[in-house]
């Protein structure tokens, strides 16, 4: 486990413990959650655009083409 000096603006930290202290988990915790969501959200983003690049529109249209015309299951339609 590495340790990291972390220099946090007062009114964020207060923010930090309160959030903490409302979840009931340690600071330690807290902050080491809110990395790990971070981190998540830009890996997956990555990923997305990754995949984006190395899709075709073209291959897309034959692909819904391809697909059975049948309704929407119940709670995926379109909204309007």
């Amino acid at each position: 486990m590495a340790n990291y000096a972390l220099r946090v603006p007062e009114s964020l930290f207060e923010y930090a413990r309160q959030v903490a202290e409302e979840e009931k988990v340690s600071m330690n915790q807290f902050f080491v959650t809110a990395i790990a969501e971070k981190v998540s959200a830009l890996k997956t983003e990555s990923y997305f655009r990754e995949r984006m690049a190395r899709g075709e529109a073209v291959g897309f249209d034959d692909w819904l083409r391809a697909s059975p015309d049948e309704l929407p299951q119940p709670g995926d339609e379109l909204p309007g």
